[in-house]
């Protein structure tokens, strides 16, 4: 079970103690010392209001603190959670994502969805309506780009001829592409362009906003893998996407984790059904308290797994 851990970037209220380069360094170094297998940070450049009264949050741009947790560690992932790609040129993106992935000698990992956010479209001029389409074709077009051969191609709001971006990515033919969404179109995205699918818990309640079907219990999520595996063999794709979760009950970023015994039996409950990774959030109202959670998850945690 692969384990990647967000970086709490979203106290954007406390640059000092969360958000500087000497924190994201140690929180970074912090992580890949505790045996985690990647970083994450997630990809907010202009909530609205209504969203964060609701209990939404701030982000640092995903590009550039991923850069500084690249340059302070040597074999930490680097895990985009989410990148919303409609949000931004297909061009402009691939070469920030390949340079990154140089950077860090092949160690982005590039999760994205299709947003849900309308205000946030409204203000990056992102085409909220057609962003389904917009998400695939970017894939699309990125993976086009990351081949090295001269790309044509129109899209929605592109045009390319004979274009080359350099450099490519270390992995090739792209870094892995995971899918986040409970959708059955998040689904059929995975099995056609992706390399992983990531659902996440969502309560009933909370669909609307979300504009993602719900998924409130493990059954739940058992059910839906199911259904990734049956969109796989229709598609004629001998191996699914590998699935990535957030435990259910494990809140979002506060981090109220129950004790390390019941976190590793969940983890091979997860494990059980066909999930391969966790994201998890950790608790610490300090720098330095988050930093001893991330000791007490590779101590308590990581380094029981497998026993």
């Amino acid at each position: 079970m692969k384990i990647s851990v967000g970086l709490p970037t979203h106290h954007v209220d406390s640059p000092n103690e969360w958000c500087s380069a000497k924190a994201i360094t140690e929180m970074a170094q912090a992580t890949e010392t505790a045996g985690a297998d990647a970083v994450f940070v997630t990809d907010h450049p202009a909530p609205d209001l209504t969203f964060m009264a609701r209990g939404g949050h701030h982000a640092l741009d995903p590009f550039v603190a991923l850069t500084v947790a690249s340059t302070a560690t040597t074999a930490l992932r680097l895990h985009f959670n989410l990148a919303i790609l409609a949000y931004r040129n297909p061009f402009t993106t691939a070469k920030a994502i390949a340079t990154l992935d140089v950077i860090s000698n092949g160690r982005v990992i590039l999760g994205t969805g299709a947003g849900y956010l309308a205000p946030e479209f409204a203000a990056v001029g992102g085409d909220f309506d057609q962003r389904n389409d917009v998400t695939d074709e970017s894939i699309r077009a990125m993976k086009a780009i990351w081949s090295g051969e001269p790309v044509t191609m129109s899209g929605l709001h592109f045009d390319a001829v004979e274009t080359i971006a350099l450099p490519l990515p270390v992995q090739q033919p792209a870094p892995p592409i995971w899918i986040g969404g409970n959708s059955n179109r998040a689904i059929r995205r995975s099995v056609e362009l992706a390399d992983g699918w990531n659902p996440m818990p969502s309560p009933a309640r909370a669909s609307r906003m979300l504009r993602t079907p719900p998924i409130e219990t493990i059954d739940d999520l058992a059910r839906r893998i199911g259904d990734l595996h049956a969109a796989s063999e229709k598609a004629g794709r001998e191996i699914p996407p590998e699935v990535i979760f957030t435990p259910i009950g494990y809140d979002l970023f506060s981090g109220s984790f129950p004790n390390a015994t019941q976190f590793v039996d969940d983890i091979a409950a997860y494990s059980a059904i066909g999930v391969s990774a966790l994201t998890i959030n950790l608790p610490g109202t300090t720098r330095s308290e988050w930093i001893e959670s991330v000791a007490w998850l590779g101590a308590e945690v990581i380094a029981n797994i497998d026993s």
